[in-house]
């Protein structure tokens, strides 16, 4: 016999949170057995997917590719060439928002070094978030 978990073991075994497993059978990415009253009946091989998932959220990736990481794991004849355009596509999205941050950061390191923080209302921070011509409130 198969043994079912309800979802609070499910969330405690996979690591993901009640509210998310939901949300996750809500969007088909895990799909749950239904139990004749209606509640929730998972079994080993879901708690194996919400740890996949989790740990495929950890990393970054959205939920499509996690749907996409999720069928190749679970297809044996994967092209793991597959895998690799999905991580790659990801990675250089990464480096996307690493590369803006570090400008945000200089820009905004900048304006932090040219504010006097004192007493006096100029302030080149909030001169460089104002709209042309719209004076400081």
């Amino acid at each position: 016999m198969v043994e079912v978990l309800n979802i609070g073991k499910v969330a405690e075994r996979s690591g993901v949170p009640a509210k998310t497993i939901r949300y996750y059978e809500d969007i088909d990415l895990v799909v749950p057995i239904r139990a004749a009253n209606g509640y929730r009946a998972f079994r080993e091989s879901d708690v194996q997917k919400l740890i996949f998932v989790g740990r495929a959220r950890s990393l970054g990736f959205s939920i499509e590719d996690c749907r996409a990481l999720l069928a190749l794991w679970e297809d044996d004849a994967r092209p793991s060439a597959e895998v690799k355009a999905i991580a790659s596509e990801h990675l250089s999205q990464i480096d996307a928002r690493i590369r803006d941050l570090h400008a945000m950061r200089e820009t905004l390191g900048a304006l932090v070094e040219a504010c006097a923080g004192d007493e006096r209302p100029d302030c080149p921070i909030l001169k460089a978030m104002a709209p042309d011509g719209v004076p400081e409130a």
